[in-house]
């Protein structure tokens, strides 16, 4: 596996990078086939995970079972506590799966545990900035999460196409694929990302086919 985490994740701890607004981890992983991350807990946490190439099989305790490919949304309340594991589903070839991991802080703890899943091919293909899992009011079309100040917003992007940062007071930019312009602060490519503190609609625009994930987040960890 090889792993590029934006904050502190597992065994590293840097005091001064542990969070940006909701957002506690935003991990890029490229997993071998028929490898992954064996069963493991979690518990009040909200899980998003979105697969950018391969495939990716989810097992869990609470009976949940999923396949993630491209443009399919998941998301996983880990709640008073859960088990599961994530499996490149390519076992007898050579296709890695890459994915980025998100887990945002959740509204309450000790709740039910529970899982979602929803394509949003379509919607992506119609393009802007789609929102693909949120618990903001107004975005009913994506899967729900736990938190009412956050959401998370995807576009796919043909070159010279361009789309607005949501107007918030944290916004998280990654750039998933490819590279992009973003007003004011110039090129950022493939695994770049962006913090920025009260944003407000500034532009990204694609320089080739490009892929991006934003957070748009009301409120920060306390």
């Amino acid at each position: 596996m090889e792993s590029h985490h934006s904050f502190s994740f597992s065994h590293h701890y840097d005091p001064g990078n542990t969070h940006f607004g909701l957002l506690l981890v935003s991990n890029d992983d490229v997993v071998a086939p028929g490898t992954g991350f064996d069963t493991h807990p979690h518990r009040d946490m909200e899980i998003v995970t979105w697969v950018l190439g391969g495939s990716l099989v989810h097992q869990d305790s609470a009976g949940h079972n999923g396949l993630i490919h491209p443009g399919l949304a998941q998301r996983m309340s880990a709640g008073r506590g859960i088990l599961h594991s994530e499996k490149n589903d390519a076992a007898g070839s050579a296709e890695p799966v890459h994915f980025v991991q998100m887990w945002v802080m959740p509204d309450e703890a000790g709740i039910t545990p529970g899982y979602e899943q929803l394509d949003v091919t379509a919607d992506l293909d119609r393009g802007g900035l789609v929102p693909v899992a949120s618990g903001r009011p107004g975005h009913e079309a994506a899967i729900r999460i736990h938190q009412k100040d956050a959401a998370l917003h995807a576009a796919r992007l043909k070159a010279g196409e361009s789309v607005a940062l949501p107007t918030a007071p944290y916004a998280h930019l990654f750039v998933a694929r490819g590279s992009v312009a973003l007003e004011g602060a110039g090129q950022l490519v493939e695994g770049d990302a962006v913090r920025i503190t009260g944003a407000e609609g500034q532009r990204v625009t694609a320089e080739g086919d490009a892929e991006v994930l934003v957070w748009e987040m009301h409120s920060t960890v306390q």
